[in-house]
């Protein structure tokens, strides 16, 4: 298999009229899926795509594809359309400040803004977006526009002949340490090499419905995406609003008898705190999936208490990676101060700690950064040669041919049955007092306490105070007494800050940024 669209295609010879994807809106069965797909290649590559736009550019090989709107079914047929034509999607979040989408289009070049009614203001004014500059299509005009178009079969071969596996397939922006968004470009082939494995090992087949929970522009959504396009799965498409409403949200799991989640720990902390599951159980759910931060055990354990016969699974992985490069199976009870580990690698990725010497870490408890090598890595950051240079990096324990691996800034260590287990970022561990501490030890043994739902640490290097911001009804004071009988005094936090609720990144993890300006 050389791209995606392999997978489409087959899903579309094997279950033509099933679904494939669908939300509260509507959905689309596979053959609509590949017809309407190839449509808009078509359009693509006849530079017809500037149906209600004033500029227009000629579609070239390995093109962008903006889409500047929140996802939906609609979208997914424009996705793939970009592709058949030889092209790439990135999704930009429409919460970011205008200047901050100004500059990922300034990077992306695209040949096309996809945007709907509801965002097309924002995109021209807030964010200065100039039609001069910019080819922007409405969603709805564009496959009105594709409905009406013939399939242009030698345009599109002629534009598969280009394909390679290591084309891009998409680009998903991250925040930069400089503030300059990184583009974290990655290719068919890593993605058709994780997702059979990521299928295969969780048994998911055509008989699943996935419940998508996260935005297309985070990688989460790609497990979702191409594990549906991958098995035949049906994948159904969460809104953004239902989760500040968890009625509506179990509901409709419900409604849908989804079988499988795979959701960043923050849409599960939200279900678990709001006791969404106490209102109603989605009883179908067999398959629990999480990844992105620590998840607070007590937790998982209020999921456990409703779905008690589901196989819960702990996923490790940054974005450059494609996803996720490890895994851990929960098959035993954990304390609420244990972290749970990340386990175990997927087929064909090499994961590995490395010293502050670059020696190799094996011994069981001993920490080193987590490093990654194989098919799964990131063609690296677009248009970012410098950046991409500094962490895909030849391995160091390699001297005898070229060997590319992934620094990922992630501290871990080894468990005495071999899982690993992530520790914190380079950038939480900190020194304190004369004593190294990394700082989701304290978030752990603040979140095992009860009254606590969720906890974040930070470090005013300023004023050299440690921070904690917590959540939930325990007051400040006995969250200090608790914290006495669980730390050592020079980890105790010097100012404990209670919220009514944790700011969330557009990744749905906790915004350590908007929690330092609270001070």
């Amino acid at each position: 298999m050389i791209c995606v669209l392999e997978m489409l295609e087959e899903q579309a010879g094997r279950h033509p009229e099933k679904t494939a994807f669908s939300d509260p809106e509507g959905s689309i069965a596979f053959s609509e899926l590949l017809t309407l797909s190839k449509k808009c290649g078509t359009m693509f590559l006849g530079g017809s795509f500037s149906v209600g736009a004033e500029a227009q550019k000629r579609f070239r090989a390995e093109s962008a594809v903006a889409f500047f709107m929140e996802k939906c079914t609609d979208v997914l047929p424009v996705m793939f359309g970009a592709v058949y034509a030889g092209g790439f999607y990135s999704f930009v979040d429409v919460r970011q400040p205008g200047e901050r989408v100004l500059e990922i289009l300034r990077i992306l070049e695209p040949a096309c803004i996809i945007t709907d009614e509801e965002n097309k203001e924002a995109l021209l004014s807030a964010c200065e977006v100039s039609s001069e500059v910019y080819t922007v299509c409405l969603l709805t005009d564009f496959l009105r526009e594709a409905e009406k178009h013939s399939i242009d079969e030698a345009a599109l071969s002629a534009a598969r002949k280009g394909f390679t596996d290591t084309s891009p397939l998409y680009v998903n922006f991250t925040s930069g340490s400089t503030g300059i968004p990184k583009g974290v470009a990655v290719g068919h082939r890593s993605v058709i090499d994780f997702i059979s494995d990521f299928a295969e090992t969780f048994s998911i087949t055509e008989t699943d419905i996935l419940a998508n929970q996260a935005p297309f522009d985070f990688d989460v959504s790609v497990k979702d995406i191409y594990s549906g396009l991958y098995t035949g799965a049906e994948v159904v498409l969460i809104p953004r609003p239902y989760f500040s409403d968890p009625m509506r949200l179990m509901d409709y799991l419900a409604g849908k008898r989804v079988t499988t989640l795979i959701w960043a720990v923050s849409a599960m902390c939200f279900v678990s705190i709001m006791n969404g599951l106490a209102y109603k159980t989605p009883e179908t759910i067999r398959k629990i999936m999480f990844s992105g931060e620590l998840m607070p055990v007590k937790q998982l354990n209020k999921w456990k208490q409703y779905l008690p016969d589901a196989l819960y699974v702990n996923l490790y992985g940054p974005t450059e990676i494609t996803c996720n490069c490890t895994y851990y199976i929960l098959e035993r009870e954990f304390n609420n101060d244990e972290l749970i580990p990340v386990g175990i690698p997927f087929r064909n990725e090499k994961v590995f700690l490395l010293d502050d010497n670059n020696g190799l870490v094996e011994e069981p408890g001993c920490e080193g950064e987590i490093c990654v090598g194989g098919t799964c890595l990131a063609i690296g950051y677009y248009k970012d040669f410098e950046k991409t240079a500094e962490v895909f990096v030849q391995n160091p324990l390699n001297d005898r041919f070229t060997e590319r691996i992934y620094r990922t800034g992630d501290i871990g260590r080894y468990d005495v049955n071999g899982n690993l287990v992530y520790l914190t970022r380079k950038d939480f561990q900190i020194k304190h007092l004369g004593q190294r501490i990394e700082l989701p030890d304290i978030e752990v043994s603040a979140m095992s306490i009860e009254g606590v739902e969720r906890a974040c640490a930070l470090y005013d290097q300023k004023r050299k105070r440690i921070l904690l911001y917590y959540t939930g009804e325990l007051e400040k004071e006995k969250l200090s007494e608790g914290l006495q009988n669980r730390l050592p005094p020079f980890m105790l936090p010097n100012r404990t800050i209670q919220l009514s609720e944790m700011p969330l990144n557009k990744n749905g993890k906790i915004d350590r940024k908007a929690l330092s300006e609270k001070g």
